[in-house]
């Protein structure tokens, strides 16, 4: 569930660690940077490195599907191999005993395609399509979160400009009005214990500025650090315009804004995206059910240094008695011929032994240790967790939206409030003032009087920004482009 940032009580910081602020981020340049609200969100959306990284998830995936879609192409390998034989051993050429020393090449190219898989591989395209929907709707939904980030960080800085100009207008009445008490005093119409009220109260006042001046350094860093850009960067913000001051949203229907946002928020459709994901993971699991279909064909050759072959003339070595001439008695011979063989050339060999096959391969699942029931199985969980998950962020869209749309009616009727006991207080104080200038009111009442205006115009300012910060929170949720 998302919590929202309010505009609280000034920070309370050291003194040391505030004039450092002051002296080093405090804006007091006449050539500074100024920003709107659209360019601090388009320098945040540059330089975010989690918008980069979420970006590089989307090349990942983009990738995956790529490589799913490239399985459904057949597969076309070679080989080859070299090899020296020494001893006894079986020429691979011949496949005849060779004891003395020889060289063998194999090589040959295969091919393969699988017929039918159980539509695993359609299945895990379908899937792939979904998670790389799902990495897109994610960078999406961090830039969403970054973009209320920048609207909160934006209105901090003009919440604290507004304070500390306050709080410097205060600081010149309580700077003239202890200079009215030190010349009252001279003259004789005033104590020293009214001199010393004046002193506390310029004091005072002089604290309430180092604070707001602290409070906006740190929001201008603030602010320079979501936008990934140096700390030391010196700029201003564009205030917003004046109709932005009571941002007319309080007759918003929080049902409407539910059902709208429902369409266009991306954590939605981020959580809807990866349960449709793991619904199609269980289909690719059941793949693994199914008979396994493939047809392969390839081509091959050998050649060996080994093999010899035999020329078409032969050599007489001898006479072999086959047999006797009845009568005569003469002996009948045979002539004895010794092949003559020559080395077998590489190029004829590797032609002669040159050999094709195809073939057709399917494999049956009888039993595999129920790994596949157990896949469908673990898949069904994972989807229910997504569902589950799903369910969760559309109530927690629910919650936050109904929550908005209460504190955007709050925060107008607590700007009208302190509007109106803001302008009581200022008049208030006027006649406290006219009295106390003739001496009909002591020190004590008009420093009281002094700081119940002041407070009340700190919580108008408080009240007026938060009531613009609630305003663009639904803006948010309405999926509207956020401008001041």
């Amino acid at each position: 569930m998302r919590k929202f940032t309010t505009f609280n009580a000034l920070p309370k910081l050291s003194l040391v660690f505030s004039l450092a602020l002051i002296t080093g981020f405090v804006q007091n340049s006449d050539a500074q940077e100024v920003i709107t609200i659209q360019d601090a969100i388009e320098k945040t959306l540059n330089n975010n490195l989690q918008v980069k990284q979420s970006k590089f998830s989307e090349s990942l995936s983009e990738e995956n599907l790529k490589q799913s879609k490239y399985a459904l192409l057949p597969t076309l390998n070679s080989n080859s191999s070299y090899n020296i034989n020494f001893g006894r051993s079986v020429d691979p050429s011949t496949n005849a005993f060779n004891s003395s020393q020889f060289s063998s090449l194999n090589g040959g190219v295969s091919a393969g395609v699988n017929v039918f898989q159980g539509f695993q591989k359609l299945n895990q395209i379908k899937q792939n399509k979904l998670l790389l929907s799902a990495d897109q709707t994610n960078t999406e939904k961090i830039k969403n979160d970054l973009v209320l980030q920048v609207v909160t960080g934006y209105l901090q800085i003009l919440y604290n400009k507004d304070l500390l100009k306050a709080a410097k207008e205060q600081q010149s009445v309580a700077k003239i009005q202890l200079d009215r008490e030190q010349q009252l005093l001279d003259v004789g119409n005033k104590t020293l214990a009214d001199l010393s009220q004046a002193k506390s109260q310029l004091a005072t006042a002089d604290l309430t500025v180092t604070n707001a001046v602290n409070a906006l350094s740190i929001s201008y860093l603030t602010l320079a650090q979501l936008m990934d850009v140096p700390s030391a960067t010196q700029y201003e913000v564009q205030a917003p315009l004046s109709n932005m001051i009571t941002p007319a949203a309080s007759n918003g229907n929080a049902e409407e804004i539910y059902e709208s946002s429902m369409k266009l928020f991306p954590d939605i459709k981020l959580a809807t995206l990866r349960a449709e994901a793991a619904a199609r993971s269980i289909e690719v699991a059941k793949g693994n059910y199914f008979p396994t279909l493939s047809f392969g064909a390839g081509l091959n050759t050998n050649w060996s240094s080994g093999r010899l072959q035999s020329t078409r003339t032969s050599e007489v070595i001898g006479l072999l008695p086959v047999g006797v001439v009845e009568g005569t008695g003469a002996i009948v011979n045979t002539p004895i011929y010794r092949n003559i063989t020559e080395k077998y050339h590489f190029g004829d060999q590797l032609r002669d032994n040159f050999g094709q096959y195809v073939g057709v391969s399917l494999q049956i699942p009888i039993f595999n240790g129920f790994q596949a029931r157990s896949s469908v199985r673990k898949a069904k969980i994972s989807h229910l967790q997504s569902l589950a998950t799903e369910q969760l962020a559309k109530n927690n869209l629910n919650k936050v939206i109904y929550q908005a749309v209460a504190d955007l009616k709050a925060a107008e009727g607590r700007l009208s409030a302190t509007t109106n006991t803001f302008l009581a207080q200022k008049d208030a104080f006027h006649v406290i003032e006219q009295r106390y200038a003739v001496g009909l009111v002591n020190s004590l009442d008009f420093s009281t009087s002094q700081s119940n205006m002041n407070k009340a115009e700190v919580d108008m300012i408080q009240a007026k920004y938060d009531l613009i910060f609630r305003a663009k929170v639904i803006d948010y949720y309405l999926g509207k482009q956020i401008v001041f």
